[in-house]
């Protein structure tokens, strides 16, 4: 018995397959870093319009992760705390802050991240030790209009994403286990 045991154990030691795996997307129209990249610079500030947005697919109201940023929220994210002046600010921006309340903001925030767990399956099922690999990409990007022209488009993020978490917990199991407090 005790040897079926030993033979089931070691043989669980080497099956990574075991391991949970997931996926965090966050719902977009692109497939690619390169994608929402380059349907962002294909915006031309003072030129672009909303329709030309809706057509590529940007439209806060049809498209999750979109968020609508007010005056208020853009002067907070160029200027709030900096000692950049005027001059030094985009043309766009510019003008954005010279239209006050007609000036709005889209800030897209959308990622495709891939998490595996790899290792020892037996030292990751008795939560002695971790290791989670993530891959993928992130996306941000910023457009502002006044009324129904984009002023300014901006984009960034990570176009390659390849992380590893490790976790180590000498007690295992025990680790998460609250001991109730004997002093009270």
């Amino acid at each position: 018995m005790q040897l079926a045991w030993l033979i089931g154990v070691t043989s669980l030691a080497g099956c990574a397959s075991l391991l949970p795996h997931g996926e965090v997307e966050i719902a977009t129209q692109f497939a690619s870093f390169e994608e929402a990249r380059d349907t962002i610079e294909a915006l031309k500030p003072f030129y672009s319009s909303r329709q030309r947005l809706a057509e590529l697919g940007i439209d806060p109201a049809k498209q999750p992760n979109i968020t609508i940023l007010t005056y208020t929220d853009i002067l907070h994210h160029f200027v709030a705390g900096s000692a950049i002046e005027r001059k030094d600010l985009d043309p766009g921006v510019t003008a954005c802050f010279d239209a006050r309340e007609k000036c709005t903001g889209w800030e897209i925030v959308v990622s495709k991240i891939s998490r595996k767990r790899s290792g020892n399956a037996l030292l990751d099922i008795t939560n002695f030790r971790r290791r989670t690999e993530l891959t993928g990409w992130r996306f941000h990007a910023i457009i502002l209009l006044v009324g129904d022209t984009v002023v300014y488009r901006t984009s960034g993020g990570q176009p390659r994403v390849d992380e590893v978490e490790t976790a180590k917990n000498p007690l295992g199991p025990l680790q998460s286990l609250s001991v109730p407090n004997l002093w009270r």
